[in-house]
């Protein structure tokens, strides 16, 4: 198993504690020479806060454990494309590269939507590669989906 595929499974495992508490399943893994220093999922719902997203979480976790918010010669790992706060995030995190493995065809910003990471100058520039483990990071996310739809389904028949 390549080295991207060990950490996104570290990231699905994020996604599986956010799905276990009813938050959309996202999770995110920061690692610092091959070692994995800050791991977060989405916390929305349970923390009643729109800026609790698995991405900024992780960035603050790793930013607590190396005592700077520059995050320089870290990779982010997410199994869902992160949004337009989190890619801004990323930026100004000075985060070196992002692997990312589902598409958000409705709020992406690293393609999907628009693209943070290239379409403008900023002053450091984000490397990313999308589609790692994609089946499983979006397969997640249909079965989180799927089973919300047929909850209200069922509540209002």
């Amino acid at each position: 198993m390549q080295e991207k595929e060990k950490f996104m499974k570290e990231a699905l495992k994020e996604a599986k504690k956010a799905y276990e508490k009813l938050e959309v399943p996202v999770g995110c893994v920061i690692v610092k020479d091959g070692k994995i220093i800050a791991k977060a999922h989405n916390q929305k719902e349970t923390k009643l806060d729109t800026t609790k997203h698995a991405e900024i979480l992780a960035i603050q976790k790793a930013s607590r454990k190396l005592k700077s918010w520059r995050l320089y010669d870290c990779d982010m790992y997410v199994t869902l494309e992160p949004c337009s706060m989190c890619a801004g995030a990323i930026i100004n995190a000075r985060i070196r590269n992002v692997f990312i493995g589902a598409l958000d065809e409705k709020t992406g910003a690293v393609g999907s939507v628009f693209n943070l990471f290239t379409e403008y100058k900023f002053n450091h520039k984000v490397s990313f590669e999308k589609g790692i483990l994609n089946n499983e990071c979006s397969g997640i996310l249909k079965e989180f989906f799927k089973k919300l739809r047929d909850k209200k389904k069922q509540y209002f028949e």
